[in-house]
């Protein structure tokens, strides 16, 4: 299995997975769950087709059947993580821990395209394939994202919503 094409995209789906799921020992079953799925299905996957996007994907959907199974609602998920003991002596942890509690504050939506887009790499199309949005919906969602994340780094008391012109 260690020539196998899916292997190669390992690292990124477990660095995708701990973002998403927040601790290491959940992200650890997410990808165990994903590499599953993926290689009892891997009949289903179109050669020639971008294969860590259709990874990404099942990634997506095991992680949100989770959610669902687990019967948590959005905001138990995005929960504030403990702050983590850091010493005043290390700038850069705590510049990385107010980072992972602004993700964390993110919408799963918003999270899952800033992440995607930026620690991974992927192109719109990509993204939007293995989300399964139009491309018009992953650059909305992340430009909000952007936006909220900013807003949170800042220590914005509040997130202004945008109105609804007619």
């Amino acid at each position: 299995m260690d020539d196998h094409p899916i292997v190669e995209h390992i690292p990124r789906l477990r660095r995708y997975a701990r973002a998403l799921a927040g601790d290491r020992y959940s992200a650890d079953d997410l990808v165990q769950d994903t590499l599953e799925r993926a290689w009892n299905k891997y009949h289903l996957w179109r050669p020639g087709s971008d294969l860590r996007a259709w990874l990404f994907a099942i990634m997506h959907n095991v992680f949100v059947n989770q959610m669902r199974s687990r019967r948590l609602d959005l905001e138990q998920v995005m929960e504030e993580p403990p702050s983590p003991q850091v010493r005043a002596t290390q700038p850069d942890a705590l510049e990385l821990a107010d980072l992972e509690r602004a993700l964390s504050r993110l919408s799963l939506e918003h999270r899952e395209v800033l992440l995607l887009v930026a620690v991974e790499q992927m192109k719109y199309e990509e993204v939007s394939r293995a989300l399964g949005i139009p491309v018009g919906t992953v650059m909305s969602r992340l430009s909000r994202a952007r936006e909220r994340l900013r807003q949170h780094i800042e220590g914005a008391g509040h997130i202004v919503s945008l109105k609804v012109v007619k």
